[in-house]
């Protein structure tokens, strides 16, 4: 896992002392540090993210601020209203270390002078800081300089500077480590010895502690800011022979470096909230947005791409990597990894990989399987998203738990079945809105998650439309169900609560004692009906109990009552496409009212 975080932080501008940041604003001033003008960055919403901009090691230190590029409130001491007299102290101390560094730097870069002369001087940065304020800008907000034409995040010198001072400050804090107090015997820094790398596998002085994750939510789903690491240890039990922090685990700075960059890229441009954590996903080699098969679950594809179902795409690039014409699809692979924070420290909660083609069919299936006739009976109801899914079984998408979403993810992407629980909680929901007139209950994404459990249980006998020679009279027991209600509304009209608020539930549990009671009074039903309409109903009925054999079943297991549930949702929609077919005026049922949630 962590050599293919390398290989992907490879890709980018990544080395140890260096970080890509979003840099918000640009601040420009003359030779002699007075301001020019303050110009933002990004499209308005997210800053831009820059590479190369100097990161301090051991900001914990207390006082330590980055070198060059850093907060607005570090920076010019801007605080937000408010503000505790302990952080602005803190500010305080740190922007006097910002200021120190880049007096530091202008010894062998002198086109930094202006830039450290308004760092000291008082009232230019209290004009920065005006300036940046009537911008409306945030004291988090990172921000990045110009003098003259000068921008000294990208100069050559500069960043020499930079690592030779980093070296030199690393070599100083290595020093004290291994300077023994008075009096006290000396003890050698086990963490600086040789060892073999855990990513490179050559012999390297490991890396005490690793920089940190960002942008992962906590438990309370909000974002830790300050972020986590992915690799540290800090209990006896882990420290084998007393190596602590991170060194426990050897890795050099440069590999550690690329893993971390590369996550954190990934976090941040190739992920998915999915409740209160978080998926990353990428490829070995890169793949066109529209050939993801990723964006297809997700739905964050072109409006060209998006006039052609997600089975359809995924058979025309299957059709092209067999043909050779995608040869390099062929030869690629897909990663993907859910994250969260936890306690000071990355929480990995599961991770998939395999070859692209095992990617696109599996996505291709998860489609076809939830392939469901409308509710209108005309055609195929459009594809839902994922978190549409996920959100079918909940009455608010917000308390989706977050194990369910990732086993509905493995489910995708690996092609494994539907775990009955879900079936349960589908099939709850689907009773509760059927009862409930308020709530349009039909919902696509719901209806096609019930189909898909018994399809990857390996039933073929499961139809997107209404199947009148499906084997199991659980299905039929739920048609027979959707004839009444029809029949019911068609003599009656409008009765409040009918047939179906009064009995389905018990109808789907318990047939064998409901339907026979429903049948006697559906011949009082077809008594009020004019011939032809009556002579329709009693054809429909005649024809689903001729499927049931002897009898109806007396009590119906779970998958029974899923059986219940499609053959009652596939008839209904078919008596509505079949009504206009056939010329036959039936009103609406509340049953089959719009509304869905995807």
């Amino acid at each position: 896992m962590l050599q293919t975080l390398m290989e992907y932080g490879s890709r980018l501008d990544s080395e140890p002392g260096f970080k890509t940041r979003e840099v918000r604003w640009l601040v420009k001033l003359d030779q002699n540090g007075e301001l020019l003008g303050v110009l933002p960055l990004g499209d308005g919403k997210r800053g831009q993210m820059l590479p190369r901009c100097p990161n301090m090691h051991n900001m914990n230190a207390g006082g330590r601020a980055h070198f060059l590029v850093d907060s607005a409130q570090f920076v010019t001491l801007l605080f937000k209203k408010d503000e505790k007299p302990k952080a602005i102290s803190d500010s305080e101390m740190r922007h006097a270390y910002f200021a120190g560094l880049l007096r530091s730097a202008t010894a062998e870069i002198p086109l930094l002078i202006g830039l450290a002369d308004a760092m000291e001087d008082g009232q230019k940065t209290q004009t920065i800081r005006e300036a940046l304020a009537k911008m409306k800008a945030k004291p988090a907000d990172y921000i990045e300089w110009q003098i003259g034409e000068f921008r000294p995040r990208t100069d050559d010198k500069v960043q020499a500077w930079w690592r030779a001072w980093r070296e030199n400050d690393k070599n100083r804090k290595v020093q004290t480590t291994k300077s023994a107090p008075a009096g006290k015997p000396s003890k050698k820094s086990k963490s600086g010895t040789s060892m073999l790398c855990f990513l490179t596998g050559s012999p390297e002085t490991p890396l005490p502690r690793h920089p940190p994750i960002t942008g992962l939510p906590g438990g309370n789903g909000k974002i830790n800011s300050f972020g986590d690491p992915l690799v540290s240890f800090d209990k006896a039990a882990f420290c084998s022979y007393g190596l602590k922090a991170s060194a426990n685990a050897a890795m050099e700075s440069v590999a550690v470096q690329k893993y971390v960059d590369g996550l954190n890229d990934l976090i941040r441009n190739h992920s998915r909230k999915l409740a209160n954590a978080l998926v990353v996903h990428w490829f070995k080699d890169s793949v066109p947005a529209d050939d993801d098969p990723y964006a297809w679950l997700e739905g964050t594809v072109s409006e060209e791409q998006a006039q052609a179902t997600a089975q359809a795409r995924a058979r025309e690039l299957l059709d092209a990597i067999h043909s050779g014409v995608r040869a390099d699809l062929g030869q690629n692979h897909y990663y993907a990894m859910t994250l969260s924070g936890a306690s000071g420290r990355v929480m990995v909660r599961d991770w998939m990989e395999g070859a692209f083609e095992d990617l696109v069919r599996h996505v291709g299936a998860w489609f076809a399987d939830f392939s469901i006739v409308a509710r209108d009976g005309a055609g195929h109801a459009r594809e839902p998203k994922f978190m549409a899914v996920g959100g079918a079984l909940v009455p608010v998408l917000k308390d989706l738990p977050a194990p369910t979403v990732a086993t509905l993810w493995q489910a995708a992407v690996r092609g494994l079945p539907i775990p009955q629980p879900l079936l349960a909680q589908a099939l709850a929901r689907f009773r509760t809105d059927l009862v409930d007139k308020e709530t349009p209950p039909f919902n696509h994404a719901r209806m096609g998650l019930i189909k898909a459990y018994f399809v990857r249980k390996g039933d073929r006998t499961v139809k997107p439309y209404l199947n009148p020679d499906h084997p199991d009279p659980a299905y039929h027991c739920g048609r027979l169900l959707a004839v009444f209600a029809n029949l019911q509304r068609a003599a009656l009209g409008d009765v409040g609560a009918g047939v179906v608020q009064r009995y389905y539930a018990a109808a789907s549990q318990t047939p064998g004692l409901i339907l026979g009671r429903l049948a006697a009074n559906a011949r009082n039903h077809l008594g009020k009906l004019e011939g032809g309409l009556a002579f329709w109903f009693e054809g429909k009925i005649a024809d689903v109990m001729s499927r049931l054999g002897d009898r109806a079943p007396c009590i119906l297991d779970l998958e029974g009552q899923g059986l219940f549930a499609l053959g009652y949702y596939q008839q209904l929609a078919d008596l509505r496409q079949s009504s206009k077919d056939d010329g036959k005026d039936l009103p609406d049922t509340p049953d089959s009212t719009t509304g869905d949630n995807q």
